[in-house]
């Protein structure tokens, strides 16, 4: 069953956060994890607030095989490594969720 890493993330370094992504990206392949939402305030793709107050500078979801290739990702080396980048350039929230 597949499973979900749910990121909102705001930048306050973007360099940093630049970093990031060219070290995550090829480790979330590696991993087998795909991009299937992708959002960013003012820029690319649609982000549109519903219910609440909850307005993302950053948001996307990322698909994995399994659970267990959601975590064993997140909690690789590789990009344990790669996420010190972005814990120094942004604050976020994630979680990771079974999908059905």
């Amino acid at each position: 069953m597949a499973a979900y890493l749910v990121f909102e993330i705001s930048i306050h370094d973007p360099e940093g956060y630049a970093a990031y992504r060219s070290h995550a990206g090829p480790v979330l392949e590696k991993f087998g994890g795909r991009f299937i939402a992708r959002s960013v305030a003012n820029s690319e793709g649609r982000l549109e607030t519903l219910e609440g107050d909850w307005k993302p500078e950053r948001f996307f979801i990322v698909e994995f095989p399994t659970y267990e290739q959601a975590r064993t990702f997140y909690y690789s080396d590789a990009y344990q490594e790669a996420v010190q980048a972005r814990f120094s350039s942004s604050t976020g929230k994630a979680i990771l969720v079974d999908g059905i």
